[in-house]
């Protein structure tokens, strides 16, 4: 529920922050909350990844994509993460979570997200998302790109997230292995 009302509270504040580009960067603020921490009295790791969703969902709200994409029945899922926790965010503990996309390839787009407390980055997410139909198709990150107003080309990858991105592509589909 928790999650719910922070997602709801993104869309009534969204006329509060400023407008994204495509690609990003977009930041997203957050405090922690009690029903965010587990028994060690820290952020639970799940609870991370579900944050992720919210910072995604404000990259494409303001940068304008959010609505259109939702007329044509698309909606992003994630194919593939890994998150690698530095330090640990705490109860009341505010912190922004920067969204951005690194590129993408024929199915996905790979995206680079990032937990910071001040200056200090707390956690750093590399995600691939792909977008599907309602009605069950896959849609091209060519096809996403063209609902927005202006895309930039696409930047050059970081090695090391190319690799990663590389790997998790090929990664043998559950009936394969």
């Amino acid at each position: 529920m928790n999650l719910y009302l922070r997602l709801l509270w993104l869309a009534v504040t969204a006329w509060m922050r400023p407008p994204a580009p495509i690609l990003g960067p977009a930041r997203t603020r957050f405090r922690v909350w009690p029903s965010d921490l587990d028994v060690l009295r820290h952020v639970n790791n799940g609870v991370y990844l579900s944050m992720m969703d919210l910072g995604r969902m404000d990259l494409m709200s303001r940068a304008g994509v959010a609505g259109r994409l939702a007329r044509r029945g698309w909606y992003p899922v994630v194919v593939a993460q890994s998150i690698r926790y530095r330090r640990s965010l705490r109860l009341f503990d505010r912190f922004v979570i920067e969204t951005r996309v690194l590129g993408w390839d024929e199915k996905a787009f790979l995206i680079e997200q990032r937990f910071e407390r001040g200056r200090e980055i707390v956690a750093h997410a590399l995600v691939r998302a792909r977008f599907l139909s309602t009605t069950g198709e896959t849609v091209s990150p060519a096809e996403v790109l063209a609902v927005a107003d202006h895309v930039p080309p696409m930047p050059v990858i970081p090695e090391h997230a190319a690799r990663w991105n590389a790997d998790h592509s090929a990664w043998p589909a559950p009936a394969e292995l």
